[in-house]
């Protein structure tokens, strides 16, 4: 992995006034609402005029969140993120849950001259439960047209105390204004952590009389934010939004002081002397002559293999990344079915029974975001996997997937970090993957004397690129067969998909066009990459790079395209093969070119050594495929001899 600095959070300190007032919702406008775009960003599809995140915990021990949002709506259909809400409350079937109350939401038009109002009625408002954990209210709002004004308010109560949400400040769209407000009574301690680069436009950090008692208040405000631009080649474009989060880190009740403040192996003994986690691996009579005898023989790394596949071929995830058991790893090996913590403790615990040193690893997955090394947390882990170390080496495993292997995980837990948590200490280390995905594109054509083209296309991709695209095959199917036919917009046929014996995921189909040549007099122009040419490409991003470059894999992308010209044909203007790299041989690209009678071959192969760049690689990724596009532009000619 290339060497990357990762934007830190912050403590906030000291005293800051402002004469600022929060907390106070302006009244919709007659101007806002009749404006027609925004004043200071112009045309956008929706601005955010007014967004209030305020956290106050009563003096009784529990926490309010009090949450308003007014979004003005210039282009509906470009929109729709803010048109349908979803809230989600946390139930940790233990005895404590969150509770939503005074759910409001209206559409304000701007109709015969006044301002209208749309309720949302109780028949508009539905509650699912998507997991074990979570209750979601969802709404949409009514009667929205360019134009329109949606503004919702609600309240959660919550027992949990650990930390508030972090809170985005930045959006897809434009912030006219936000505020994130933090009152907490004075015997609870809270760090303020901070991280993102936007600083506030109003802040106070101050003790403070409210509610009737004395209070530690938080308040920071921010006017005229741009908009976000989500960058591509980032797995979590909300890791690099300005944020804000806190976190309790001591009490003094009844003049007894008690330090929350933990460290990753105070976490360590908590999860060993849980039921759901370390008292699990102990109870190794579950797992007893479970495995094959002959695995005990084998050498370590082939044991470890062969237990892998005992584990995916035998036991099913259930879909719930967890870092705690639900039902335990008993029930896993009785019903086949699980989550990660069952699926992944049972993989340690079965490496352990055959003589291998195995530890499971705790991670956050990509969409919870970074693993914060320096602010230990339970809340951040929601997923495990298995390691263990043979001739000082770590790999990794994962049973909850089907098709992994050694040292390739699922690609949601690649997150930069995780934690060993050993039976006598933890140890942070590099989740990435180590080894080099293909991209295979090949397609084999004839040429036809009227300019037409049919052939076969093949769509190969390996390692842990297959594993990415067997996920996104198998979680729908449908979308995924249209996908090629959206982005190949000539006839196909014959189309399919499968997962090969060696785990490399392939589509191939037949294709015939006739839009690829142009005939000039007794000539046949085209580009021998035919549709695999690109005219742009993904790299010419017009603002400063805020992200490092994400890939998941070090990997080469080959094209290779054989053309063969119908009897009597004949090439010319072959284009000459060519290399470039960067000065480090980071990105390297090869055009081959080969002729052998009236077939030609082009294959192009470009090859990236690492999965993830820092931000300042970019403008060496847009030189070289400035580069790559100049050399694919070029076309041969086929003459009737």
């Amino acid at each position: 992995m290339k060497k990357i600095l990762l934007v830190l959070a912050v403590s906030l300190s000291g005293l800051i006034f402002s004469q600022h007032k929060f907390l106070d919702t302006p009244k919709l406008s007659e101007e806002d609402l009749k404006s027609e775009k925004s004043a200071k960003f112009g045309d956008v599809p929706a601005e955010i005029l007014y967004r209030s995140y305020h956290f106050r915990i009563d003096y009784d021990g529990s926490l309010y969140k009090n949450i308003v949002s007014r979004v003005k709506i210039y282009n509906k259909d470009n929109a729709a993120d803010y048109l349908n809400q979803e809230i989600a409350v946390y139930d940790d079937n233990r005895g404590s849950r969150e509770t939503l109350s005074n759910l409001k939401a209206n559409t304000y038009n701007f109709e015969n001259g006044k301002m209208v109002a749309t309720k949302i009625s109780k028949d508009e408002k539905f509650k699912s439960k998507e997991d074990k954990n979570y209750n979601i209210t969802k709404f949409a709002f009514a009667n929205v047209k360019n134009g329109s004004v949606v503004e919702y308010s609600y309240t959660v109560l919550t027992p949990f105390l650990s930390s508030t949400p972090r809170v985005l400040i930045e959006e897809e769209i434009p912030v006219r204004y936000i505020e994130y407000v933090f009152d907490t009574p004075k015997p609870l301690g809270y760090s303020i952590n901070y991280k993102g680069s936007l600083s506030p436009t109003h802040r106070v950090m101050e003790e403070k009389q409210l509610y009737g008692n004395e209070y530690q208040t938080y308040r920071f405000a921010y006017e005229n934010v741009p908009a976000y631009k989500e960058e591509k080649y980032v797995m979590n474009n909300n890791n690099y939004k300005t944020g804000i989060k806190a976190e309790l880190n001591s009490t003094m009740i009844n003049n007894v002081f008690k330090s929350y403040a933990t460290t990753w192996e105070d976490i360590r003994k908590r999860l060993y002397e849980h039921d759901d986690f370390g008292l699990q691996l102990n109870r190794e009579g579950v797992v007893k002559n479970l495995l094959p005898a002959e695995i005990k023989d084998l050498p370590t790394l082939q044991k470890a293999d062969a237990v892998l596949k005992f584990v995916q071929k035998n036991y099913t995830w259930n879909n719930e990344d967890e870092v705690f058991t639900d039902k335990g790893v008993r029930n896993l090996v009785s019903t086949k079915v699980g989550n990660t913590a069952e699926i992944n403790l049972l993989l340690t615990m079965l490496l352990r029974s055959v003589g291998i040193n195995a530890d499971p690893v705790v991670m956050s997955t990509v969409n919870r975001g970074f693993l914060l090394s320096y602010n230990p947390s339970i809340t951040q882990l929601n997923y495990v996997i298995s390691s263990f170390v043979d001739n000082n080496k770590i790999y990794l495993l994962d049973g909850a997937y089907k098709h992994s292997e050694i040292n390739m995980i699922a690609p949601k837990a690649l997150n930069y970090y995780g934690l060993i948590m050993g039976k006598k200490e933890v140890k942070q280390i590099d989740i990435f993957y180590p080894d080099v995905s293909k991209t295979l594109l090949t397609v084999d054509a004839n040429l036809n004397p009227d300019g037409t083209i049919e052939g076969r296309f093949a769509d190969r991709d390996t390692k842990l690129y297959a594993m990415v695209v067997n996920e996104r095959y198998v979680d729908d199917k449908e979308k995924f067969a249209q996908s090629y036919k959206d982005e190949y917009k000539f006839a196909l046929s014959n189309m399919k998909h499968s997962l090969l014996e060696n785990n490399d995921f392939e589509t191939v189909f037949n294709f015939s066009a006739d839009t690829f040549v142009d005939a000039i007099g007794s000539k046949l122009v085209f580009n021998p990459l035919l549709f695999l040419y690109a005219q742009n490409h993904e790299f010419k991003q017009d603002t400063e790079r805020k992200a490092p470059l994400e890939f998941y894999s070090p990997n080469d992308r080959v094209k290779k395209v054989t053309i063969t010209l119908p009897e009597g044909y004949a090439f010319e203007n072959v284009p000459k093969s060519k290399k470039f790299r960067t000065e480090d041989n980071a990105l390297q690209y090869t055009y081959l070119v080969t002729q052998n009678g009236n077939k030609l071959t082009v294959e192009t192969t470009t090859q990236i050594d690492d999965s993830v760049f820092p931000k300042e690689y970019y403008p060496a990724f847009t030189q070289i495929f400035d580069n790559i596009t100049k050399q694919e532009a070029q076309v041969v000619t086929a003459v009737k001899k």
